[in-house]
């Protein structure tokens, strides 16, 4: 694999993320977001589409299988605003990779309830899958070597932009 050449405009994929996601609604759909770029998106999502109440946030922290080596996380701990049972979740998130994260999620959402069906859009998917795990949509695709890491950063203004750092 090689390195992308140039990292893609978040914001315009912010607009295509929007775009899938209108079309994956039904009237009983709740969006929620994986901290932190999954939360900052269903943050922005929720007020662009003019849903009611407040979206969901999610934490994969408790059910990590590299909790050990990770810790509890800093950011912000699940919030679901609405009961699970019977709900259509949308899941949202910045970046889909190994499928680790969403395997983790997905625990914890069922700790909450039993969901009638749970579906999941990105702004990037990158490949390099673990699990069985994909995207119902994905504002874009793209390959990065397994030295990188690719990130949503938000500024103080709101805007979204994508950094790429090397994993250590």
């Amino acid at each position: 694999m090689s390195s992308i050449s140039a990292i893609p405009d978040a914001e315009g994929l912010y607009t295509g993320l929007l775009a899938g996601v209108k079309a994956l609604l039904r009237p009983e759909t709740k969006l929620v977001g994986i901290t932190s770029g999954g939360a900052w998106l269903v943050e922005r999502l929720q007020k662009d589409l003019g849903l009611p109440g407040a979206p969901g946030v999610i934490s994969s922290a408790m059910h990590r299988d590299d909790f050990a080596r990770r810790g509890l996380s800093a950011s912000a701990q699940t919030s679901l605003p609405f009961d699970v049972n019977g709900t259509d979740v949308l899941l949202l998130d910045d970046v889909l990779y190994t499928g680790r994260t969403i395997r983790a999620v997905l625990n914890e959402l069922f700790d909450f309830g039993r969901p009638a069906c749970v579906r999941l859009a990105v702004l990037v998917d990158r490949g390099g899958r673990e699990l069985p795990v994909a995207a119902d949509f994905a504002a874009t695709t793209l390959t990065l070597p397994d030295t990188q890491l690719l990130a949503l950063a938000r500024a103080d203004d709101g805007s979204f932009s994508l950094k790429v750092e090397e994993s250590k």
